[in-house]
């Protein structure tokens, strides 16, 4: 397989750390997982994300629904990492935070899930959070597919649940699953996102546009 290395401008403005940034982004490899290993334990002890430290992380990193993976890297230092997972029946994964979401999207169009999406502490403040979900929103283009995404509803989220909104997000609804709970033993609250991000949508079987109806005067007296 051939690697991509690029470098990828977030949605709206850069501040002059951005600016100067060497962020890369490209398809994650085997040789990569001792270091997203590493950034992750470091992201666990600073935001308690996984909830719960997976006892295999290789696996959890690396599930069988994987679809897609990609690191940031700032130099040769990997710094952040983002997957998109096929998603599965039933939220059955007791220490993500970001377990299959309902599929909200129409039953014709293929969705995947953003999930494994966390940045070492260093890398913080240059918008590379913003990269990695921009990287997965354009690839999931290219492809047509729709994107969810599952976070743990809860004040150490903040921050990240701003930039799902800020950057296109639409808050579907929230949920408490019964399969998992807390560290102190609570039921876990999941705000659940959809992102409907191409535009070929109205496409008929030989892949050409569905033809639009004509207007009649009930349509231009409604405006539409």
């Amino acid at each position: 397989m051939t690697m991509k290395s690029v470098r990828v401008h977030p949605e709206g403005l850069l501040n002059d750390d951005d600016q100067m940034d060497d962020l890369s982004i490209r398809d994650r490899t085997p040789a990569d997982l001792r270091s997203c290993i590493s950034v992750l334990a470091d992201v666990h002890r600073l935001d308690r994300y996984p909830l719960h430290w997976p006892a295999d992380p290789h696996q959890w990193l690396s599930p069988d629904n994987t679809r897609h993976a990609w690191v940031a890297e700032r130099g040769s230092t990997v710094v952040g990492h983002i997957a998109v997972h096929h998603p599965v029946a039933a939220a059955t994964d007791p220490v993500s935070a970001t377990s299959p979401a309902s599929l909200t999207s129409p039953a014709t169009t293929p969705v995947v899930e953003v999930s494994r999406l966390f940045v070492a502490p260093t890398a913080r403040r240059h918008n590379t959070a913003a990269r990695l979900l921009h990287h997965a929103r354009q690839w999931a283009t290219e492809h047509q597919l729709d994107l969810t995404l599952e976070i743990v509803d809860d004040p150490r989220s903040a921050a990240a649940i701003a930039l799902y909104e800020r950057t296109g997000w639409r808050h579907t609804h929230t949920t408490t699953t019964t399969t998992w709970t807390s560290p102190e033993g609570h039921p876990v609250r999941l705000r659940r996102y959809a992102l409907r991000d191409h535009r070929t949508r109205d496409v008929g079987a030989a892949g050409r546009s569905a033809p639009q109806r004509e207007r009649g005067p009930a349509d231009r007296a409604a405006g539409r």
